[in-house]
């Protein structure tokens, strides 16, 4: 039995409308077996192998799949396959509603036209007024150049939506293969990026573009792959080997998340204790503030059973954002590396954890901060990047915060950098430190050389002296309750306290509310 170009989509007038209508979802939904045979070849799966990967087992529905384009010219007329490129629906994941779209590149290479992008914005717009997560798997070619300028427009009626969802419902972009020009900006507005090495690529200007006008000569995963953009570019924010791995660890985020602004992420009993303590903790963190440690250690020491999930793990690894559990509350934590660049923040630390702390805020989940900061990294070229305008990104997205925040001193926290790192000064909510703190404006040598830099020039053992005033400046106004005795700590605590106590802090913060002042909306640098 086969398919015709007609409206009833079966040509064969002998068999009952009933069975007229099996058949063609039968076809429509096995696809072209050579079509799916080229992508299997490519290593690639197809759109609904991929939501079937997704979604919970037998619980999708699909929106508009017998949906045909309209367009006239260039051969489009006698090729008008249903589904039009885009599968397109809602189903389940851990029991939850979740929106999804899918390319289908074995129709068009999964180009946009006109239908293509109607399905898009109908399953957007129900994702909006349902209050659910929106997922789309990208694998497509473009625009679909035979239709013209209403492909671009489709592409505009996309991203308008992808703004109003924004901070609404979580949206997650998980690329599977060529997002090329406009199409590209999608993602960029969604929350979260996932790709798969060697078969997904996101680029504004192909390989061939970048040649004919600079004269370099590049592949597309060298210009746009995914392990430039998780590593280089932080447009991605996680990477994988397959296909699989990445849409298991898209349903791993998706039960971290709440379905809404409007909701909180679901609790997980854990069997962890809350009142667990950590004796490891102090041994973790070197007394010294000059020798590195990974903070990573110190968060699965914190978390329910050691698990969280890190996010933009090779970009800025500087500083580290994960979402973990905390008594089976989901938190989201943002804390510095000291293993890296000695955990100072710079430019892409910064946006790192600036659009971290604006994602939790939105989807109302907790913040703890765990600091250990020697300040913001130095040199020209951070100076020449615009290091205080998108350093600032950070102190605005921690001022602008309404979710519950607490923050952890483990060592130093000097100068500028101890401040965007949720001071109590900027609104953290409880302030606490482990008795190895040192909170200044900047160390003890670089003070003194400051403060008592002509009684050092004129001693007779400048050494000496210069050390006599480090010890004196360190002793009076960077032990580890001076910031205690003005109240700018809640408490300095045990290392080995540190979960339960911020468990009790978290908790008693549960039904915190904040307004903001009335307006539109704020500028935050750019």
């Amino acid at each position: 039995m086969t398919i015709a170009n007609t409206p009833a989509g079966v040509a064969d007038t002998g068999v009952s409308r009933l069975e007229k209508l099996r058949l063609l979802k039968e076809v429509v939904r096995d696809g072209d077996a050579e079509a799916t045979e080229r992508q299997h070849g490519k290593g690639k799966l197809t759109a609904r192998e991929r939501i079937d990967l997704l979604l919970d087992p037998e619980s999708f529905t699909e929106l508009e799949g017998l949906r045909r384009h309209r367009a006239q010219g260039f051969g489009l007329e006698t090729r008008r396959p249903h589904t039009d490129g885009v599968v397109a629906g809602w189903g389940t994941v851990h029991g939850r509603t979740v929106f999804v779209y899918a390319h289908d590149f074995r129709i068009f290479g999964g180009a946009l036209g006109e239908a293509h992008a109607a399905k898009i914005h109908k399953v957007m717009d129900l994702a909006i007024s349902a209050g659910a997560p929106l997922v789309s798997l990208n694998d497509g070619a473009g625009a679909r150049i035979q239709e013209g300028v209403t492909a671009l427009a489709g592409y505009g009626g996309i991203f308008v939506r992808n703004t109003k969802a924004s901070g609404v419902i979580p949206q997650i972009s998980v690329m599977l293969g060529p997002c090329a020009g406009g199409a590209a900006y999608s993602p960029a507005l969604t929350d979260f990026v996932f790709m798969v090495r060697d078969t997904s690529q996101m680029f504004i200007t192909g390989p061939d573009v970048v040649a004919a006008v600079t004269g370099q000569s590049v592949t597309a995963e060298e210009l746009g792959g995914a392990a430039i953009h998780a590593t280089k570019s932080g447009v991605s924010h996680f990477d994988y080997e397959d296909e699989q791995t990445a849409l298991d660890d898209v349903r791993f985020l998706l039960a971290m998340l709440p379905q809404n602004n409007r909701e909180r992420s679901p609790r997980v009993p854990s069997g962890d204790s809350p009142h667990r303590t950590s004796e490891r903790l102090a041994e973790l963190v070197p007394d010294s503030g000059s020798v590195p440690y990974d903070i990573r250690a110190v968060l699965s020491e914190i978390v329910d059973n050691g698990e969280f999930m890190e996010i933009h793990e090779q970009w800025a690894a500087n500083i580290v954002v994960a979402l973990g559990r905390m008594d089976g509350h989901v938190v989201g934590f943002v804390a510095n590396q000291p293993q890296v660049l000695a955990g100072a923040l710079n430019i892409d630390a910064s946006e790192k954890a600036a659009r971290f702390v604006q994602m939790c805020d939105a989807f109302n989940i907790p913040l703890v901060t765990l600091v250990d900061v020697p300040g913001f990294l130095p040199g020209v070229d951070q100076e020449h990047g615009g290091i205080i305008r998108r350093g600032a990104k950070l102190l605005y997205a921690y001022c602008n915060a309404t979710v519950p925040r607490v923050s952890v001193v483990l060592r130093k926290a000097y100068g500028g950098a101890y401040i965007v790192m949720d001071s109590r000064s900027v609104g953290a909510d409880v302030a606490l430190a482990w008795p190895s703190n040192e909170i200044a404006v900047m160390g003890a040598e670089g003070a003194a050389n400051v403060v008592f830099r002509k009684q050092i020039a004129a001693a007779k053992d400048s050494t000496a002296e210069r050390q006599r005033l480090v010890d004196q400046y360190h002793a009076d106004l960077m032990h580890p309750y001076y910031s205690a005795e003005r109240g700018l700590v809640d408490d300095v605590i045990e290392p080995g306290e540190t979960r339960p106590l911020v468990i009790r802090a978290l908790n008693m913060l549960r039904t915190k509310h904040t307004d903001l002042p009335a307006r539109k909306h704020g500028n935050p640098p750019q």
